[in-house]
């Protein structure tokens, strides 16, 4: 998607978001009193026991100013969104090994909190490989200069830096209260992204880095589930969300 497209607010629907229907009043959003667990059972998010239909669609918060995020969740919520997704960007977030950048249009907490204040859920697909017409796909240009570094495989030092990205993206979120367990809007991560386009190409070691990516996240204890985008064969409990289409009831 190109920026241009993620700042007017992509409309999209994702099926791992989809459920029986909205609330028994129809509501829309992040509107739950009393709010405190998210699952998956296979079929849909269920939240605080009650199954919800929910679109979602993405707004990447670096392609937009802090200025022009509460209009731009303002529309999103005008035109039927209940989740924004963002991806979490390694490159922007870690230009430089070890400096993290968290301001600006770079400052996720903010824009997680003004979704929040909005009353709209965040689905965070932290990657921290992304694509998204990004440049190279969200992976911070010093990885190249790792000794000995294989990227998106089961490859230790790949491993190691990404693993310690996902902690820290994962453990500020805990820390701002975010989750949707602490009261927060954020009701699903993601680990990944659409790998299933290239595992085949990694041969066994593809297979092992999902396994052990996918048991990497559920470790973080976020309190809410995890998915992975095009993998249709995610280990458990990870949500698949290569069904794009609505499950029958």
């Amino acid at each position: 998607m190109t920026g241009a497209g993620v700042a007017t607010v992509a409309m999209v629907v994702v099926a791992a978001l989809a459920a029986a229907g909205r609330g028994a009043g129809g509501e829309r959003g992040n509107t739950t009193a009393g709010r405190g667990e998210v699952t998956y059972d296979g079929r849909a998010l269920i939240l605080d026991g009650a199954r919800r239909m929910l679109f979602s669609g993405d707004m990447h918060y670096p392609r937009s100013t802090p200025e022009m995020w509460p209009d731009l969740i303002a529309k999103a919520k005008k035109g039927g969104l209940d989740v924004i997704q963002t991806y979490v960007f390694w490159n922007a977030h870690e230009p430089v090994q070890g400096q993290f950048n968290f301001e600006g249009r770079y400052d996720l907490v903010k824009f997680i909190r003004e979704i929040h204040a909005q009353g709209l859920y965040v689905s965070l697909r932290i990657g921290p490989f992304v694509e998204s017409e990004w440049k190279y796909g969200g992976l911070p240009f010093w990885l190249r200069g790792i000794p000995n570094i294989t990227f998106r495989s089961d490859n230790e030092p790949f491993k190691r830096h990404m693993q310690k990205f996902v902690t820290k993206i994962v453990n500020l979120m805990k820390d701002e209260r975010l989750f949707y367990p602490q009261g927060g809007p954020i009701i699903i991560s993601q680990i990944e992204n659409e790998y299933k386009l290239v595992e085949a190409a990694f041969h066994s070691k593809g297979s092992s880095y999902v396994h052990w990516a996918a048991a990497m996240a559920v470790n973080l204890q976020t309190g809410v589930p995890w998915m992975m985008c095009k993998q249709d064969d995610a280990p458990d409990p990870i949500v698949s969300d290569s069904m794009a289409k609505f499950i029958p009831l």
